[in-house]
């Protein structure tokens, strides 16, 4: 698997659903100037994945208040994201999502990112890309493995808070909670503080 962590994100340029459910060329470089969670999914209609999806909905807010633009990807066609947000939650559809989701049909773009799986669908994967276009953290899950929403967030903030202050995120580190310089004075001041706490 490849690490892509402190490398440009692989662009494309791929037909999604918009959030006004057009159709529409999605390319992933013109979003420089914003950060961007890529994340991708299985496959529309299945099980775990309805959960992630409205998860991500329902904090999409907290996303763009941060200036983070969010965009899912699966090997689903653009009809198909439609048909699935078309679908009541009730039964199983993901509703009216209001962020773009991406059609990897080629799987050019799952295969970019590395998470193709045996069957040819992609892994769970969550990809933080800064707004240089370059990717500062990415996490992979299995399928049956339901990812965190609320640690994305999480990072978004460390990822934010470092580039605004220039210190380093401990462990679990928080909005609002000290940061660490990084020198060897830094990490002695910061665990002579909170090492209990950690």
């Amino acid at each position: 698997m490849s690490v892509l962590v402190a490398k440009p994100a692989p662009d494309f340029t791929a037909q999604a659903v918009m959030p006004d459910n057009s159709f529409a060329d999605l390319t992933l470089s013109s979003y420089q100037g914003k950060y961007v969670v890529l994340f991708f999914y299985p496959l529309d209609f299945t099980f775990v994945c309805p959960s992630e999806l409205i998860a991500f909905d329902h904090r999409l807010e907290e996303f763009k208040k941060r200036n983070v633009e969010v965009i899912g990807v699966s090997i689903d066609s653009h009809f198909s994201h439609l048909a699935w947000k078309n679908t009541a939650i009730n039964n199983g559809g993901i509703g009216n999502v209001q962020y773009p989701l991406v059609a990897d049909i080629s799987k050019e773009i799952t295969n970019a990112y590395d998470l193709n799986t045996g069957p040819g669908i992609a892994l769970r994967g969550s990809f933080l890309i800064d707004r240089d276009g370059v990717v500062q953290h990415q996490v992979v899950n299995n399928l049956p493995l339901g990812r965190n929403i609320d640690e994305m967030l999480r990072m978004v903030d460390a990822l934010q808070f470092t580039e605004e202050h220039g210190e380093v995120c401990p462990a679990g580190w928080k909005q609002g909670e000290a940061g660490m310089k990084g020198s060897t004075e830094g990490v002695a001041e910061y665990l002579a503080e909170h090492a209990e706490t950690l």
